[in-house]
């Protein structure tokens, strides 16, 4: 009997594989997916140069292109979890693998950023929105005990595994361009659903569930809102509005708005939600997953994880790319050193230490994410970047994101029992996406403002700089780019040769201090999480979230 089959042998009650050889092929398969998520991601950070030349895209373009796949997945995972639960975990797979290939043909076919954005990345968010949760929630029930855990870290691994594909798709993007590119990865995310059917059987018992659709309406919004808000603050402004704004309200700019009403919205779904599972038996944020205290502390473990990897993502390749003048190969090579302890450490640690506390090796992760951003932080340079810091920070990033992702998901399986473990995979999905669209769009509002803000506030303080040229300045909204961009973006402004070398100089200053204090603030962020940690117990904690037997119970086995 191979690995693919034997856990259908089980009499577990869903499938799982009894107490044995670790079944290799499903997560493999598993791993695959994870992967393509990952490597997605990493296509686009490697297409900055690309979109700019060639679909004219700004970096307010760029931030949104980051921020639209982490914004429609972390609105609907949570639903991608539910309809997991209730149509099938296989089936739901294999679906959001087919839509997220129908999104990279659509990005490489894009004519211009507005389809790139709007259906290219939007597809690709919907259909992770089904197949990421479908890994999570795959797991639990192929997997049981010691096996879980280790399964759980390989899915960690993934993220390590997946810097392989950037440095592939950066030589891929050098030699055949940026659409060969996306079609690469078209071709990619469909075999992942022709493997799909290698999967083990896996006994579905969601039949008679039903659908939560208005938990699913008002998650949807709830987090549209928040996240839109988040990444508004750059090109709207934080309270006096910028140009850029589509609209005021009470004379203010409407990003925190849209973030208080989102945060408004959200409140009202958990309340919703509570009479749903109350009449339902199901719904989409049961009480378990708001009330125990270990799975909130494991749900804030992937959000800061994936918050440090938008930080990455907004702050590190465009920087590189568009300051420094860095190849996407080159920023290729930084993600295998990122990758690399990735691997090793959310592979490593469930393997060489299953008997150290969770909670000591979490903390243990956000301080080196926090020291990771400290050493980008400082690698960072007037006109581009010191290769040596960039490398180190990039080492000690992808060991404090392996430590956390070793056991971030196994902290919230092991506080649920097994149908909520399993459904769980949906807010762990929307947790990480969430947490990388807030690090993509606090960080380059705090980037992008800062810049503009800055530069305004220096010129207006210079007598060199002509009261024109002020007013000229109050009505733009300044992108990350060199010297040589940021003198292209006041070509059409009159002035003189010494006022323009003047501003030159402000904009360098104030790229540079806006570049390092949006380290700082993601570094901050990281730290915070260290007060999530006490609720996080041993494998032998009191599961108070859990209901039924001992058997029932993920990490009652081994």
């Amino acid at each position: 009997m191979n690995a693919a089959t034997a856990p259908a042998a089980s009499t577990g009650p869903a499938g799982a594989p009894a107490k044995g050889r670790f079944a290799v092929l499903p997560i493999i398969i598993l791993i695959l997916a994870q992967m393509g998520a990952s490597g997605d991601n990493g296509a686009l950070s490697l297409a900055t140069s690309a979109l700019t030349d060639q679909l004219g895209a700004t970096t307010s373009d760029i931030q949104l292109a980051n921020m639209i796949y982490p914004l429609v997945g972390g609105a609907f995972m949570v639903a991608g979890g539910l309809l997991g639960t209730i149509f099938g975990w296989k089936r739901s797979f294999r679906v959001g693998a087919l839509v997220c290939a129908a999104g990279e043909v659509a990005l490489a076919l894009a004519p211009s950023m507005a389809v790139f954005i709007w259906v290219g990345r939007v597809l690709v968010g919907l259909g992770a929105s089904l197949l990421i949760p479908s890994v999570l929630g795959l797991v639990p029930l192929i997997y049981r005990g010691a096996d879980r855990a280790v399964a759980f870290g390989c899915i960690g691994a993934a993220s390590g595994l997946s810097a392989l594909l950037p440095l592939a798709l950066g030589v891929v993007m050098e030699a055949a361009g940026m659409r060969v590119t996306f079609m690469v990865l078209a071709v990619y995310f469909a075999a992942v659903a022709a493997l799909s059917w290698l999967l083990p059987r896996i006994e579905h018992t969601g039949g008679g569930l039903r659908f939560d659709g208005a938990g699913v309406a008002l998650a949807a919004v709830g987090l549209f809102l928040v996240l839109i808000g988040l990444s508004g603050i750059s090109s709207w402004g934080l309270i006096a509005p910028f140009p850029g704004a589509p609209f005021t309200v009470f004379g203010i700019s409407p990003a925190l708005p849209a973030v208080a009403c989102g945060i408004a919205v959200l409140a009202v779904l958990v309340r919703v939600e509570r009479g749903v599972e109350a009449r339902h038996g199901i719904a989409l944020l049961p009480r378990s997953f708001l009330e125990t205290p270990q799975v909130l502390a494991g749900l804030a473990a992937n959000a800061i994880t994936f918050f440090f990897m938008g930080a990455q993502s907004i702050l590190m390749a465009p920087y590189l790319q568009l300051v420094a003048g860095w190849t996407p190969i080159e920023v290729g090579v930084i993600s295998i050193v990122t990758g690399v302890p990735t691997f090793a450490c959310a592979l490593g640690i469930p393997k060489l230490a299953p008997r150290a506390h969770p909670r000591h090796i979490v903390q243990l992760g956000y301080l080196a994410m926090a020291a990771a951003l400290g050493i980008m932080a400082l690698s960072v340079t007037l006109d581009g970047a010191s290769a040596e810091g960039v490398f180190i920070g990039a080492f000690v990033a992808g060991v404090g994101a392996g430590t956390v992702s070793s056991q971030a998901s196994n902290i919230v399986a092991l506080a649920l029992p097994e149908r909520a473990a399993a459904q769980s995979g949906g807010i762990q999905s929307t947790m990480r996406n969430v947490g990388q669209a807030v690090g993509v769009a606090l960080l380059g509002a705090v980037l992008i403002f800062g810049i503009t803000t800055t530069v305004r506030a220096k010129a207006d303080a210079d007598p060199q700089i002509s009261s024109e040229v002020r007013e000229r300045l109050g009505g733009m909204t300044i992108d990350l780019g060199s010297n040589g961009s940021f003198e292209k973006q006041l070509s059409g402004v009159e002035m003189g040769d010494a006022e323009r070398d003047a501003l030159v100089g402000i904009e360098s200053r104030a790229r540079f201090t806006s570049t390092r204090a949006a380290y700082a603030v993601g570094a901050l962020v990281v730290l915070l999480g260290l007060a999530t940690t006490p609720a996080i117990k041993g494998a032998s904690a009191d599961r108070s979230g859990s209901s039924g037997d001992g058997a029932d119970r993920p990490g009652s086995a081994g």
